[in-house]
């Protein structure tokens, strides 16, 4: 989402005419409606964006560090958002290790300060950086494996704008079962944190030892879920709601178009 994008979704949540914004932060009309469908020529100073984000409830310094976030060089940007989710992560697993010991959960100086720009933001982002835990079977269920990282962590990872879950992670597509829609190799991104609606392509995880697949899930009824490949050569397959411990829909394809 871009910050013109965001200013706009916050405006329009709050009820608020670009003439009464516009008033507010002592700038015209024109000049608002060109930061928010980006075709100002410039991005906003400072002192505009700080009237911006008063005049729209966002926290002190919120747009200010977004916008500076998309002046730094894309290659730049790629490493700090990085290191961003290195970092929130690494938080987490000393979070996880801390509950473990029965400690309070507290990661004391290494909590740091919340981000707002990449992974694990707790604020407004413009997306950032995603996990690549594995694969997921287009198929019959089969053994799956995150590679004994703890969640979110992985050895690879893709920058998928507009996605800003902060638990969202990608596998690889295996097998045919989902096509023509998907296609082994595709990469699609998974969203724990939307919940999964009949009809959603979902990454679904089974109970211990038995794996995982994606499937398009329909709920026909209140027992079970239907798994339904796309590919008509695989039959639909009708599994108890119990046995299932995950079901994470898809919320993004990234599919390779052809070798470079």
């Amino acid at each position: 989402m871009s910050l013109g994008s965001i200013v706009r979704s916050r405006r329009d949540e709050l009820g608020l005419t670009q003439e009464i914004v516009a008033a507010q932060v002592d700038i015209s009309k024109p000049y608002l409606s060109n930061i928010e469908t980006g075709r100002a020529k410039n991005p906003p100073s400072d002192g505009v964006l700080r009237a911006l984000e008063r005049a729209l409830s966002f926290r002190p310094g919120e747009l200010v560090r977004l916008a500076h976030l998309v002046r730094t060089p894309a290659d730049v940007r790629e490493k700090y958002e990085l290191y961003e989710a290195e970092v929130h992560k690494l938080r987490g697993v000393l979070r996880d290790r801390n509950r473990d010991s029965g400690d309070d959960g507290e990661t004391g100086d290494f909590e740091g300060p919340p981000a707002t720009e990449g992974r694990g933001a707790t604020g407004i982002s413009i997306g950032g950086v995603v996990p690549i835990i594995n694969s997921v079977a287009a198929g019959y269920p089969h053994h799956f494996t995150d590679l004994e990282y703890p969640p979110g962590v992985a050895e690879e990872y893709i920058r998928c704008p507009d996605v800003h879950d902060p638990q969202a992670f990608a596998a690889r597509v295996v097998g045919d079962s989902m096509e023509p829609d998907y296609r082994e190799r595709d990469i699609v991104v998974y969203s724990p944190n939307t919940p999964a609606q009949s009809g959603d392509d979902c990454f679904v995880r089974f109970e211990e030892g038995e794996g995982t697949t994606f499937k398009r899930i329909y709920r026909d009824d209140e027992e079970s879920i239907r798994l339904q490949p796309l590919n008509q050569a695989y039959p639909a397959q009708l599994v108890p709601r119990e046995k299932i411990t995950g079901l994470w829909p898809g919320i993004l394809r990234i599919h390779r178009i052809r070798e470079a």
